[in-house]
């Protein structure tokens, strides 16, 4: 498996890993902004964007696998290595599979607990229904990602994500759903994190919102929990100049 990848900058390798159902079209504005600090690094996650499905089962182990064979095919021995939401459960995953590969770790609008049995039964709803030629079932889930600032003032943001959304492909959006709904409780790995962490949450995130957040933050060694106001699960597209901000505080800290 080969991933499609976008990059900007040099010096410390950052990989910002995208949510679902998007691709790395949705870290623009973080590669534009991180790349003065750091080499930014966006992998679209296997069916999305650039990126072939393959044969593999669903499973959030095999994105990790994934990802760090772009970091062998890079050259890149550490890295930082984040996600938002989907993101964040793919970058769990890396740290409990290859925690020698990390540097650092940035865990945007995620949750670390395993998903109970009525959200993975609405997954494998999504999934079959999609299968079936239903892609309107996804954007029912639109609102959501938002904040309520941006569904009331953000059209443009609103309508870049119903974008986004549109273009994912259906065998992803299924193969996604159901690793996604497989993935284990996370609390064990954040527990024994051998490296720093950063923690940020969109004050309006419906989600994962900011007791998740909290949890996950309480149960990292060494991390540090970042709120961005007026913006909900997506909040690197919604408070990108905040979002940026508080990564490239948290890449200068773990800079040699």
């Amino acid at each position: 498996m080969q991933l499609y990848s976008r990059s900007a900058g040099s010096g410390l390798p950052v990989v910002l890993l995208h949510a679902f159902p998007l691709s790395s079209a949705m870290w623009l504005a973080q590669r534009e902004g991180l790349a003065p600090f750091c080499r930014v690094i966006t992998p679209d996650l296997r069916g999305f964007g650039g990126t072939l499905l393959g044969d593999d089962e669903p499973s959030v182990d095999a994105m990790a696998d994934d990802v760090v064979r772009l970091l062998d095919q890079e050259g890149v021995d550490r890295a930082v290595v984040g996600g938002q939401s989907m993101g964040g459960y793919v970058t769990m995953a890396l740290c409990r599979r290859h925690p020698g590969r990390v540097l650092g770790v940035i865990l945007a609008d995620t949750k670390a607990q395993a998903d109970p049995e009525p959200v993975r039964a609405n997954r494998e709803r999504i999934a079959a229904a999609v299968l079936a030629g239903d892609t309107g079932v996804l954007l029912e889930g639109l609102p959501a990602l938002v904040g309520a600032t941006t569904r009331e003032r953000r059209g443009m943001v609103l309508g870049r994500v119903r974008g986004l959304m549109q273009a994912a492909p259906p065998a992803a959006v299924a193969w996604a759903q159901r690793a996604i709904a497989a993935r284990p409780d996370a609390f064990g790995t954040l527990r024994s994190l051998p490296v720093p962490a950063l923690v940020v949450v969109g004050d309006e995130d419906e989600i994962s919102p900011l007791p998740d957040a909290r949890a996950i933050a309480e149960a990292v060694p060494e991390a540090r929990l970042a709120v961005i106001e007026k913006a909900g699960h997506l909040s690197a597209i919604e408070q990108p100049e905040a979002f940026n901000r508080v990564v490239a505080e948290f890449v200068k800290s773990l800079a040699p």
